[in-house]
């Protein structure tokens, strides 16, 4: 089966590595060490720290040690996952702080919506306050000629710390995805997202040119723009590594120290999403899924309360971006390795957090989420999903049935030469005795002609 990487060669990199020595004490996992560090904490709070009565306090304590405890032997048992720089145990720490976030999640879940806005406002006095949404729509006049000292007045009162982050976010998601079609796909569908719903999220009500002007062509095209530049960088840029003490100067050793923080090795994602209708809805499901997490940002500061510049929504996007690369690469190699038979433990553990962002959504605010559709957002969508439904069906079903039909005529009938007078002698097909009724009469008259 012809594969879009030689995973071959993947799997033999660990086969050549060579350490002189450098990087050993970093690459141990030092379980005895962190467990007797782990064994003074407790034994200094039990005999030597002193009591405080402050039940609240103690409950915050004791929650905040039983994340930490969980995190410290998570990251040295866990197995190390597809990535190895700067470290594998920075990857192991991001699966075991997704574990965290996903347990969170399904305690919220359980809980009222006061009561999650209550806990919110245990971590941070500002929130459990309802948030003031701001209507990116209203006069969306590019040019307003009744304001000529500031006729771009609209432009102008549009433009926040948001342009900013849309470019920075997508320059990274091209680097996760690392597919400028998949990337171009997703942000003009994101973008119908919020003209879908903008019914329910007031921020979704944006103008025209905010929505394809400033979001697709330039914050986003660019961000793509400048990821996919970057994506080419690394797919041609030669990876060599030396050891330290292999390197004379010390801006050489500066240099290497550096570049601890670039890919030990690169593979460029080719998805080949109509290859296979396995592939084509996989790649469907991605888009999903991608559309999905990004709608949850949404989702969640509107029914918590959160305001987007505060640091959890900042968090979970940074996150996100850690979780989505491990889990794209999961991905890649799942459906492109012929000997991968199992989809990653970041890829598994993402699709149960946006599972689990979505149900805390509608559980918390049903009456907004299950507003219904304008009729023409309605008739767009089903139009949308008729015709891909439709295309899905003709690619790879009719069109291959009609094709594999032609060959097999081509092959039981094959065409006549008419090109001259008439087939040649040698060309023509000799006709045997028995096969056809006019040859079995001629054959008969002949051997009684002989007879007589």
């Amino acid at each position: 089966m012809e594969t879009a990487h030689d995973w071959e060669a993947y799997k033999n990199i660990d086969k050549d590595f060579f350490d002189d020595g450098t990087m050993t004490f970093f690459w141990r996992a030092h379980r005895l060490t962190a467990l007797i560090m782990f064994s003074l904490v407790l034994v200094y709070v039990a005999l030597w720290e002193g009591a405080n009565n402050d039940s609240d306090y103690n409950a915050k304590r004791g929650i905040i040690a039983v994340i930490l405890a969980f995190v410290l032997f998570g990251v040295t048992i866990t197995p190390d996952g597809p990535f190895r720089r700067p470290h594998p145990a920075v990857w192991r720490l991001m699966l075991v702080l997704s574990i965290v976030y996903e347990l969170c999640l399904v305690f919220l879940l359980f809980q009222t919506v006061d009561d999650a806005r209550r806990l919110m406002q245990s971590l941070d006095d500002r929130l459990g306050r309802p948030l003031p949404e701001k209507d990116y729509g209203g006069n969306c006049l590019l040019y307003d000629t009744g304001r000529p000292n500031d006729p771009f007045h609209n432009f102008w009162d549009k433009i926040d710390v948001f342009v900013s982050v849309h470019f920075f976010g997508w320059w990274l998601k091209t680097l996760i995805l690392r597919d400028w079609w998949l990337c171009m796909v997703i942000s003009v569908m994101f973008e119908v997202i919020e003209y879908t719903l903008e019914h329910q999220l007031p921020n979704f009500s944006e103008c025209w040119w905010d929505h394809w002007l400033m979001d697709v062509l330039v914050c986003n095209g660019l961000g793509i723009l400048l990821g996919m530049m970057t994506l080419n960088y690394l797919s041609m840029k030669p990876y060599h590594w030396r050891g330290m003490w292999n390197i004379p100067s010390y801006r050489g050793k500066l240099t290497r120290i550096l570049k601890q923080f670039t890919p030990y090795v690169w593979t460029d994602f080719d998805w080949r999403p109509t290859s296979s209708l396995k592939r084509w809805l996989s790649m469907l499901c991605i888009v999903v899924a991608f559309l999905l997490a990004e709608l949850n940002t949404f989702t969640l500061k509107f029914v918590l309360w959160i305001p987007p510049s505060h640091f959890l929504c900042l968090s979970r996007l940074l996150f996100f971006l850690f979780w989505g690369a491990v889990s794209m690469r999961e991905g890649f190699q799942f459906l492109d390795d012929p000997e991968c038979t199992k989809l990653g433990t970041q890829a598994c553990l993402v699709i149960a957090i946006i599972v689990t962002e979505i149900l805390i959504s509608l559980k918390f605010d049903w009456d907004t989420f299950t507003k219904p559709l304008p009729r023409h957002v309605s008739l767009f969508w089903i139009v949308g999903l008729a015709g891909l439904a439709i295309w899905t069906l003709w690619h790879f079903y009719l069109k291959r049935l009609i094709n594999h039909t032609e060959q097999k005529l081509k092959v039981d009938y094959p065409p006549v030469d008419r090109s001259g007078d008439g087939p040649s002698s040698s060309s023509r097909p000799v006709p045997v005795a028995g096969s056809d009724p006019g040859v079995r009469l001629r054959t008969e008259l002949t051997t009684t002609t002989k007879r007589a």
